[in-house]
């Protein structure tokens, strides 16, 4: 794994953002896009059909979207996550503190999502703060769940997919410099 204050290898094309729900996922992948130069899809966007039903054209649209020489988006959705990987030459892991920092964000970004009646994706729109309580699947509950989900993949990841650059990046002031540094490749002579 690459640190995030240590230049790449080369610059990336097509990359990948990892992390639990709440960790800012989507908004680092738009950050990236920009500088990349690539577009950005926010793969929930392309999953989720109405009343939060998974869209069945949802694989053969990541594969149009993969197809091209760069992009940015996340790494998530079992079904998806070969196909992604297989393309990508980097993936950016972001692992912040749960307790500290990613629990408290998803629970900022849940209630303020439902209390503005949001819509996100294909008319849907947070469940009712309650269903906290009553839903196995409610996204915080989710997102403490799956915690420790990318802990046990990345050892795995990196096995299987040596082509692609991993970077781990564990606070936010990472974050902001290697985006302002590292994601640039060292220039080799």
């Amino acid at each position: 794994m690459h640190s995030y204050n240590e230049p790449l290898p080369r610059q990336p094309k097509r990359v990948l953002v990892a992390g639990v729900s709440g960790a800012g996922k989507t908004t680092l992948a738009g950050r990236i896009a920009g500088i990349t130069g690539g577009p950005h899809l926010e793969i929930d966007a392309i999953f989720h059909g109405p009343d939060w039903t998974p869209r069945p054209e949802f694989l053969t649209d990541v594969r149009s979207f993969i197809s091209a020489d760069t992009w940015t988006t996340e790494w998530q959705y079992d079904a998806a996550r070969h196909l992604l990987a297989e393309r990508a030459d980097l993936l950016v892991w972001l692992d912040f503190p749960f307790a500290r920092v990613t629990l408290p964000r998803v629970l900022r970004r849940t209630v303020g999502r439902r209390v503005r009646r949001e819509e996100l994706w294909n008319g849907n729109r947070e469940a009712p703060l309650r269903t906290f309580f009553t839903d196995r699947d409610h996204i915080v509950r989710w997102a403490i769940r799956t915690r420790w989900k990318y802990v046990e993949l990345m050892p795995q990841f990196v096995n299987e997919y040596p082509h692609v650059v991993v970077v781990r990046l564990r606070s936010q002031r990472e974050v902001e410099e290697w985006l302002r540094g590292s994601l640039v490749p060292a220039v080799t002579g």
